[in-house]
């Protein structure tokens, strides 16, 4: 009986078209199943779309369609990306399927009846772009930790999940289990800035009030249930999870994959499944899976001769967002997978841009590779009449390749078993690389020449083909359309893991299969085509995001700016005059969630106990400044120059407020 092996990726957020990083995960996921499968394990590969949640509510808006159907459209894009990067899931999950939507809402239901969840009001920072809530030590200079953005107070009515119920249980697990998370630095992140923290584990919001577009909470309608735990059990709903049985009761197909044998997840997404998602499995009774691991980012790097310009944020915005598919259109579905398998770093973050897959491309694929799949075969029709040739004794460099083909086969294994991709590329390619050189040494052709010398040219080619099959075997997971087209031209059947285990298996007296050229090199002129073209658009959304200035003087800013300035609303709770300073009143004022001293130039137009008990608005983040003396922490709003007028809110505003 085969030994399974079930591995899932994130769910991607159907918000956009997935960029190159997004696709990288599921090209990588694919490359351990696909490895897995090499080695004869029952694989289940699922993958699939987040559709719920805040920001695809107001993207739909804006879109003027149902979030329903916007979801549709943006997930029928990623699964398209997904089909035509080759990778062979087993299930594509949306968390808009009934059977999902189900389950879900009885798991709350379950949590809440056990006494896991409990009902109150959240009020804190909220990122919309990550769903996510931070506490005040969290937020870092008025930003999400994790995206940069800016984040906002809420206060709603919400359920809160018991984290603090589970924390010493899941650190127990950590402490005993240090493969449950990796690489190791993100374990050390998780522990040491999450769970090992004054405080401890702070209860997590499981609901939301505010917007509508997520699975309700059945026994309280107007509440919908928070992303994240949504999304998050889509790793057991997708095997048939049934909330109302246990473990034990699940079904064969349940029982058979679950435990998962690794969730591969971004590393900006590591605290949801490292410390929420084995809180709520531990609540639902069931195992936790045998390893997370959080991979690194790609991020866009100058496009520079060299392929070693600096790196820059990836944005449309910026014009150098590059999608995988139009990648392809260029480099092919094999030179996108080798691509972002070979270039990513274990723990360190990868550099994508035009320059270095042409590089990688021409260097690896089209030169190491596919040169030596071409002269090799052509060597053997020239010299033998394209049938493989029987191998005699070893001579020169012979024992020397077999060594380094052995030792490649075994290297590979371990660096894959660890989820080193791209070191188990680099493996492949070593080897590659001293078969081009064996050919230099050997000089096939001048033995060819020599009639005396026939036997040992048929050694020779012989031990290439079987070279290149072993690597065909090994780069299966890499690049699977390329590795069939290598095994027909071997005209070999031998593609299995253990056909490599000892070197000789292909057949001598085989007659070889139809030639035809793996990669064709690509001019650089093409990639610089493409670069200008790019540069272009890159120049155009600069100058549309330029900021024009008016003829009064009075220069137009741009959303972004606008939303750079934090307007709060504020309450003045006490106010004086600063003394030997006619213009100046110093007041304290109170956001709700701190308390503020704001000095202002309104002492000619207002005096000081008219403005106790005050709403105003309050320019929150602006920069300390001293004024005669006196720290002001902000700006209130009003208007007019000769006479100034403070903007006064309706008494029943509440505190903290942002102003849009």
């Amino acid at each position: 009986m085969k030994e399974k092996f079930y591995l899932t990726t994130a769910i991607a957020y159907a918000s956009r078209k997935p960029h190159f990083g997004n696709t990288y995960e599921v090209i990588m996921a694919d490359a351990v199943a696909r490895y897995k499968k090499l080695r004869g394990y029952d694989v289940f590969f699922c993958t699939g779309t987040d559709e719920h949640g805040q920001k695809i509510e107001n993207l739909a808006k804006e879109a003027g369609i149902s979030p329903k159907a916007y979801v549709d459209g943006v997930a029928g894009e990623i699964r398209g990306i997904w089909d035509k990067m080759n990778t062979d899931y087993d299930y594509f999950i949306r968390t808009t399927d009934e059977p999902h939507e189900a389950a879900v809402k009885k798991i709350f239901s379950r949590f809440y009846e056990q006494g896991d969840i409990y009902k109150g009001h959240y009020e804190g920072w909220y990122c919309t772009p990550c769903e996510s809530f931070f506490t005040e030590t969290q937020v870092v200079d008025g930003k999400c930790p994790d995206c940069g953005r800016p984040v906002e107070q809420a206060r709603e009515e919400a359920y809160f999940f018991k984290m603090s119920k589970y924390v010493d249980r899941l650190l127990a697990h950590i402490d005993a289990n240090p493969d449950f998370i990796q690489p190791e630095s993100r374990r050390k992140e998780m522990v040491n800035n999450f769970l090992r923290v004054e405080g401890g584990l702070q209860d997590l919001c499981v609901s939301r009030t505010s917007f509508r577009w997520s699975i309700p909470v059945d026994f309280d309608p107007r509440h919908v249930i928070y992303v994240w735990l949504d999304a998050l059990t889509n790793y057991i709903t997708a095997l048939g999870y049934d909330p109302d049985k246990s473990y034990e009761e699940q079904s064969e197909h349940f029982k058979k994959y679950w435990p998962c044998d690794v969730h591969i997840i971004g590393k900006d997404i590591l605290r949801f499944h490292t410390i929420y998602w084995p809180i709520f499995l531990m609540a639902l009774g069931l195992p936790l899976p045998k390893k997370v691991f959080g991979h690194p980012w790609f991020n866009a790097a100058e496009e520079k001769k060299g392929g070693d310009g600096g790196e820059v944020k990836m944005s449309k915005s910026r014009g150098n967002v590059i999608y995988a598919d139009e990648l392809a259109e260029t480099f092919g579905v094999d030179g996108v997978r080798y691509f972002a398998l070979s270039e990513m770093p274990y723990d360190q973050d990868g550099r994508i841009c035009y320059t270095n897959v042409l590089m990688r491309y021409n260097t690896d694929l089209a030169n190491n590779l596919g040169n030596l799949v071409s002269r090799t075969h052509a060597m053997t029709v020239k010299y033998f009449g394209g049938v493989v040739p029987t191998p005699a004794g070893e001579e020169g460099p012979d024992a020397e390749l077999k060594a380094l083909v052995a030792e490649t086969v075994a290297r590979y294994t371990a660096l894959m078993d660890d989820y080193h991709i791209a070191d188990a590329a680099e493996a492949v390619f070593t080897m590659l690389r001293r078969a081009n050189k064996y050919i230099d040494e050997t000089m096939p052709w001048a033995l060819a020449k020599d009639e005396s010398k026939r036997e040992r040219l048929g050694t020779v080619l012989y031990n290439l083909l079987e070279c290149i099959r072993t690597a065909a075997v090994l780069l299966t997971p890499f690049i699977p359309a390329t590795a069939d087209r290598i095994f027909s031209q071997l005209s070999t059947d031998l593609r299995s893991f253990e056909s490599v285990a000892a070197f000789g298996g292909m057949k001598d007296g085989t007659s070889l299969g139809e030639a035809s050229a793996l990669f064709a090199r690509v001019d650089e002129k093409v990639v610089d085509e493409i670069i200008r073209r790019r540069e272009e658009v890159a120049a155009a959304a600069e100058k549309a995001a330029a900021v024009p200035e008016k003829p009064e003087g009075c220069a137009l800013i741009g959303i972004e700016d606008f939303m750079n300035v934090e307007l709060r609303t504020a309450k003045v709770v006490a106010c004086e005059r600063v003394p030997k300073a006619k213009k100046l009143l110093k007041l304290q004022i109170d956001l709700g969630y701190e308390k503020r001293q704001v000095v202002s130039g309104i002492a000619k137009f207002y005096e000081p106990e008219a403005l106790i008990g005050k709403k105003i608005i309050v320019v929150a983040n602006l920069k300390p400044a001293t004024l005669c003396g006196i720290e002001s922490e902000g700006m209130i709003l009003a208007s007019g120059e000769e006479q100034v007028r403070v903007v006064f809110l309706d008494p029943e505003t509440p505190l903290g407020e942002r102003v849009r």
